[in-house]
């Protein structure tokens, strides 16, 4: 329940759809297992896990979906070996070079004869809408995974104006003055790892971990023409992750403190504790990303 990324997307005009019409439009996307010639199938599922069946959970006015995706494992070179042995048989039976077509025809057999024994593998991604406040969170490692499910959010329900969050001031300049002596916002203090890329072509990379990001050694590097792209960063004590010149917050973590607030609900009640921790999480991360954006110089409204 407690999200480790956050690639946050802003809406171009208010979310309308409440949990109830949320809910019947992502019915025609709910996820079904592959078939035996199924490559890969994605869709939704129940947030809460198991013992629910409701694709969109609500509190507090925030709204939490999660998407499945299952895919079959077919390693290429497997496939590529059973095709140039299929091949080189058939050409020397038949004293000719197979034609491309005749080729791409063979490794559809393959495929079709593969695919019913393939092991697979499946994977969950959450997603956070916060209607109030305008914008969407996936917990997503990666653009495009986060990307793969708005797209699938968008073919649930027909439209999804969102953009990735803009902001004034490019990232790595203010996270580059932070380091350069200038103190961050109140709130923000520096974590103790960071990735500085030089502003040269082929300039090189640095990445240091446990160390004094106000030392010496890290001003000399700046003085190399050196610019932050990732920094590590703790908001109110409560909240640390590692902020990238994209805005991708990674390795998201929450501090004990807040985490055991909820811990007076019994273990038997899983359901009401997966609620309560998320409420709990989206209500922190809610006062969380307004300050962030405010300490990077606020959004690019245009």
């Amino acid at each position: 329940m407690w999200f480790k990324n956050l690639q946050i997307y802003r809406f171009t005009r208010p979310f309308e759809q409440d949990a109830d019409a949320l809910e019947k439009l992502l019915d025609g996307m709910a996820f079904t297992p592959c078939g035996s010639q199924d490559i890969s199938k994605f869709g939704w599922v129940a947030p809460l896990g198991r013992g629910t069946q409701a694709l969109v959970h609500e509190a507090a006015g925030q709204l939490l979906l999660c998407a499945r995706k299952e895919e079959k494992m077919l390693p290429s070179s497997v496939v590529k070996d059973m095709l140039d042995e299929k091949v080189e048989a058939l050409e020397a039976e038949q004293g000719r070079a197979l034609k491309k077509k005749e080729k791409e025809a063979l490794k559809e057999e393959i495929l079709v004869t593969l695919l019913p024994r393939a092991f697979t593998r499946h994977s969950q991604t959450f997603l956070w809408i916060n209607p109030a406040d305008g914008y969407v969170a996936v917990d997503a490692g990666s653009v495009k995974k986060a990307d793969d499910v708005l797209a699938l959010l968008r073919k649930s329900i027909g439209s999804l104006p969102v953009v990735p969050l803009a902001l004034k001031n490019p990232p790595e300049i203010t996270m580059t003055e932070w380091l350069n002596g200038t103190t961050p916002p109140a709130g923000f203090t520096l974590g103790d790892e960071v990735e500085l890329r030089s502003a040269l072509e082929h300039g090189g990379i640095i990445r240091a971990k446990e160390q004094d990001l106000l030392s010496e050694e890290m001003k000399a590097h700046l003085l190399a023409d050196k610019l932050v792209t990732k920094l590590a960063l703790e908001w109110a004590e409560t909240v640390s992750f590692v902020l990238g010149d994209d805005m991708a917050i990674k390795r998201l973590k929450f501090s004990e403190e807040l985490r055991e607030q909820n811990d007076d609900i019994v273990s038997e009640e899983r359901n009401a504790r997966l609620d309560a921790d998320f409420a709990l999480m989206t209500g922190e991360l809610a006062r969380f990303i307004p300050d962030l954006i405010a300490a990077l110089g606020g959004e690019n409204e245009q």
